[in-house]
């Protein structure tokens, strides 16, 4: 957690980090804990690049799943899932528990336009049982996420 803090101050976030007593690693829980909807619950899921097999961060609303085929056709980004001990070894937080930012080494980030539709959403810490609240034009500012649409909005 405070790897986390410590990378908020640097991206000039003001954050206050939460220690939940019950689990916030899925996006259920963690809005039940929250006292929010699922929508606002940034899901910071690590994908594999099919093509550099570099990490990047798809950061996607709580309520939505991203659609592999729509971005692949959609953007180019052809993502394949990342083994759980890769997560942790290059980022330094295990799944559940992905923060959006303080990686030990920085990914590329994209945000689902989505949760940009809220005043405030709500990360994990670094931790499954931590949270922190963001505005989240300033966290996608802040990290310079690419916003795009994580499944067809039309369909």
């Amino acid at each position: 957690m405070a790897r986390v803090a410590d990378a908020a101050r640097t991206l000039g976030l003001d954050i206050s980090i939460w220690r939940m007593a019950d689990s916030t690693r899925t996006a259920e829980e963690a809005a039940s804990a929250c006292g929010c909807a699922t929508g606002q619950i940034v899901k910071s899921l690590i994908f594999e690049n099919a093509d550099t097999r570099s990490l990047a961060l798809l950061l996607v609303a709580g309520n939505q799943n991203a659609d592999m085929d729509y971005l692949s056709a959609r953007y180019g980004l052809n993502f394949a899932r990342c083994d759980a001990r890769r997560v942790r070894d290059e980022t330094g937080f295990a799944i559940g528990g992905v923060a959006p930012f303080g990686h030990r080494a920085p990914l590329g980030v994209h945000i689902d336009r989505t949760l940009l539709d809220h005043a405030i959403v709500w990360a994990a810490a670094g931790r499954p049982d931590s949270v922190f609240s963001v505005e989240p034009k300033a966290l996608a500012r802040a990290i310079g996420a690419v916003v795009i649409d994580m499944r067809d909005p039309v369909g």
